[in-house]
């Protein structure tokens, strides 16, 4: 099964751009890929298309730090939402601490925590275990 849409919320440009190519460079994933430099921005537009019935991404790769909301207060935010079928998120970051992977495991949409640079053969890793355990309906 591939995997059509994703969401990238990262402020940091490089590792947006690193992480387009690589869901480009895999067939795996589609090409319907979605950048947010913010939590807010996202937050706003996902709910929109949420409110509208549209399709959400299937897949969001979070960064934490960033400016306006950072990826935290994008999860509290974001896990409220009644939603059919929710986004599997997958943090990446570059700092990855204790405390941090502690406290993802309390969001039922995180997936997983992944350390930056986002790198092929964790792409692959991500793709079948999405493919393994899919997005559960609510």
């Amino acid at each position: 099964m591939k995997i059509n849409s994703v969401c990238i919320i990262d402020d940091d440009p490089i590792c947006v751009y690193g992480t387009k190519i690589l869901l480009n460079h895999n067939n795996y994933f589609g090409s319907d890929i979605t950048v947010y430099d913010d939590g807010y921005e996202a937050l706003v537009n996902l709910t929109s298309l949420a409110e509208k019935g549209e399709r959400l991404p299937e897949v969001i790769f979070l960064d934490l730090n960033m400016p306006v909301m950072n990826g935290w207060e994008f999860l509290d935010k974001f896990q409220t939402l009644p939603l059919e079928v929710k986004p599997q998120v997958f943090i990446v970051s570059s700092y990855i601490g204790l405390d941090e992977i502690e406290k993802s495991k309390r969001y039922s949409l995180v997936r997983d925590f992944i350390t930056k640079p986002l790198l092929s053969d964790t792409l692959l890793k991500i793709y079948n275990s999405l493919n393994k355990n899919p997005p559960i309906a609510s």
